[in-house]
């Protein structure tokens, strides 16, 4: 459990903070800013990075994996550097403290918060993404070993499996266990959340894994 330092007002202004940065669509703002269509009406439907990949345009689908990894990893960076204390006074001390700080409580609200709001924009009528991008942004923030062992657990199974969803969930899954290995125990239950929210979103993608039919990366069809 992390322990609760932050008064209630930073903790309150993080949270909204986050979420709305959280809920950017950028999967689908850069489908339309280059004419992509709709990516509500492509695919799956996901506003994600395997959808956009499925639009043909590669440097697009990049691009919405680092914007989605980049606002989770940047909500938890702002909310440490709100609640930086004085004892980080050279710059290189407060970027290390950014990107491996302990876990403290405005951070993990932060992730939990950009993660929420991926999955429920408000812009969108609460109906987003599944979150894999900016789950795996947070972690790579909150400790970068973790995230690295999350972003290195997809990668492989990806390569055996070739299906994004399976490895999405397999990433999540072993989160817990990446946070033991590096002696992060105060995250455990933020990881837990995230994943059981993964696998609650990615639950059509489990009924298509186990009858055989879930769309292996690079197909443009869901």
């Amino acid at each position: 459990m992390p322990i609760f330092e932050s008064s209630l007002p930073v903790l309150l202004g993080v949270a909204v903070l986050s979420y709305l940065l959280g809920s950017v669509p950028f999967g689908i703002v850069i489908t339309r800013a280059l004419g992509l269509g709709d990516l509500r009406k492509i695919g799956s439907g996901n506003i994600g990075a395997t959808n956009v990949l499925r639009t043909g345009n590669k440097g697009a689908a990049l691009a919405t994996l680092l914007l989605d990894a980049g606002k989770g990893g940047i909500a938890v960076a702002l909310a440490r550097a709100l609640t930086a204390s004085p004892e980080y006074p050279t710059p290189l001390g407060f970027v290390i403290h950014l990107f491996s700080g302990p876990i403290e409580d405005a951070a993990q609200l932060a992730a939990l918060a950009s993660f929420l709001g991926h999955l429920f924009p408000v812009w969108l009528g609460f109906k987003g993404g599944k979150g894999v991008a900016t789950f795996l942004g947070t972690m790579l923030v909150l400790d970068w070993r973790v995230g690295l062992a999350c972003c290195a657990t997809w990668g492989v199974t990806a390569a055996i499996t070739r299906i994004s969803s399976l490895s999405a969930l397999v990433a999540a899954a072993l989160s817990s266990l990446w946070l033991v290995v590096f002696h992060e125990g105060h995250m455990i239950l933020l990881a837990v959340l995230l994943t059981l929210l993964i696998y609650w979103k990615h639950w059509p993608n489990l009924e298509r894994i186990k009858a055989g039919t879930e769309p292996k990366i690079g197909r443009k069809n869901a």
